[in-house]
């Protein structure tokens, strides 16, 4: 086949399934390259096929963002809700509602946005079903969800805003994690990292670092992707060969020192993983007071990659979120289901990255 006919070809391939509806509108294309190596093709080519579908008015190309499908049919335009419960204590929610906003500009749908950005659990907990039902008012086509955590009635909370929308027949895109503890699984699409894979990785960093103890420190009543992190760094103790139960897991609060103290350290030979840098940074702090020193007595890694991560008394090793791609899969996955709510219920985990600094280094 020569070079025009492939390019003719995929064009007009592209332009029925735009146009028919099995690309739907909104939907994020796949790069050039890997649809280089799908078809069989040079990279080029599908570039010239990508540059005629937007001078037809059915793609939009941006730098940075990927390739979007703009036409529709209808033209609907879309109104969604946000609901970040944890946007006051992680900063990765808030990067997240940042790019949903971003998005918004390039494609045709509304995102509403009433705050919950409070540090306090409980107070979060109080106003989130306000907001829901607020929404609910505001007739929202659908609504993003990060469950609620860090409080001890979230899982009750987390299923009545689940059980509500249901009844209103508003589509729910969770974000990060489930409303139930694995393996526990809920009816909704859910988009997050590959928690399992996050506790297995950074495990192995510690271990290859010459760690030969693992301990795994959370706090109560935390997200349940947590307990999937937890599973993670068990397995890879496992393979590893190394001991790891009961007593080498502690839960509570990272500034509570007697707790803290409980934990035994081999100098030189210990590792300890947090569910996330918030907790890796207080403990840091814990373990000082208590004389124990991180990358000379311990070595420490959390997940999230937090933006202070670096700049904490000892850098912190963490692993990176990939919180752009999270952002822009969920809104692929809302106009999945609002496009058909009778498609497959789809978990989407996506891979971070494993960023090391001192913390993770014995001197």
């Amino acid at each position: 086949m020569s070079k025009k006919n492939e390019i003719s070809d995929l064009t007009d391939q592209f332009r029925l399934e735009i146009k028919n509806g099995e690309l739907p509108y909104g939907i994020m294309l796949p790069p050039e390259k890997e649809l280089a190596i799908k078809f069989n093709v040079s990279r080029p080519t599908i570039s010239k096929v990508y540059d005629t579908l937007q001078s037809e008015g059915l793609i939009k190309k941006k730098a940075g963002s990927g390739t979007c499908v703009v036409f529709s049919k209808n033209n609907k335009h879309y109104t969604l809700g946000l609901l970040l419960p944890g946007a006051g204590e992680s900063e990765i929610f808030g990067v997240i509602n940042d790019q949903f906003m971003e998005l918004s500009k390039q494609k045709d749908f509304t995102f509403l946005w009433d705050g919950t950005v409070t540090n306090n659990a409980d107070m979060r907990q109080s106003i989130i079903m306000k907001i829901c039902q607020s929404y609910i008012e505001k007739k929202v086509d659908g609504i993003f969800f990060s469950p609620l955590e860090r409080t001890h009635n979230a899982h009750i909370v987390n299923e009545s805003i689940c059980k509500i929308l249901d009844s209103e027949k508003i589509p729910l895109i969770l974000i990060d994690r489930d409303i139930y503890p694995f393996p526990n699984r809920s009816k909704h699409d859910i988009v997050g990292i590959d928690n399992f894979h996050a506790g297995y990785v950074m495990t192995n960093c510690l271990v290859k670092n010459g760690c030969e103890s693992i301990h795994f420190f959370c706090r109560k009543d935390s997200a349940n992707s947590v307990g999937i992190r937890l599973a993670g760094c068990r397995s890879a103790c496992s393979n590893a060969g190394i001991v790891f139960n009961d007593s080498n897991i502690f839960c509570g609060e990272p500034s509570d020192c007697d707790l803290v103290r409980k934990i035994s350290v081999i100098p030189g030979k210990t590792g300890i993983l947090c569910a996330n840098d918030t907790t890796a940074a207080v403990l840091m702090s814990s373990l000082n007071k208590l004389g124990i020193k991180v990358s000379s007595d311990v070595l420490m890694a959390g997940i999230n990659d937090m933006k202070y991560s670096k700049h904490l008394q000892v850098p912190l090793t963490s692993y990176r979120q990939p919180l752009l791609e999270i952002a822009s899969i969920s809104i692929e996955m809302m106009l999945r289901r609002l496009s058909n709510p009778n498609k497959p219920v789809c978990t989407v985990n996506v891979t971070g990255k494993i960023i090391e600094r001192d913390s993770s280094k014995f001197i």
